[in-house]
């Protein structure tokens, strides 16, 4: 078996945490407690979903997360004529808001 093989079997497997020799062993037996003990703590079930935080992250969880959409798409096209028509006003159209051509 190569080793990558077996480095990859080696995660799915869990580690040993009672080898039979050390079962019925009095030293062992507090040993094996604080493992059952710590192992009955973890939570189970799936992880909660983790709150975005921040507006890009809210934005992207919103359109980009399980439920996408074309949204972004027309938000950027909004976004250039909004930025276009400022830009025309600015250099163009506020020099002849009195005056006609």
């Amino acid at each position: 078996m190569s080793f990558v093989i077996r480095r990859s079997l080696s995660t799915l497997i869990p580690p040993k945490v009672a080898s039979p020799t050390g079962i019925g062993a009095a030293r062992d037996a507090v040993r094996m407690k604080r493992i059952v003990t710590f192992y009955s703590k973890l939570p189970r079930g799936p992880a909660p979903e983790i709150k975005p935080k921040g507006l890009l992250a809210r934005y992207q969880h919103r359109y980009f997360g399980k439920n996408e959409s074309a949204a972004p798409i027309f938000h950027l096209i909004g976004a250039l004529v909004i930025f276009g028509y400022a830009q025309n006003y600015y250099f163009h159209l506020r020099h002849h808001k009195n005056n006609a051509h």
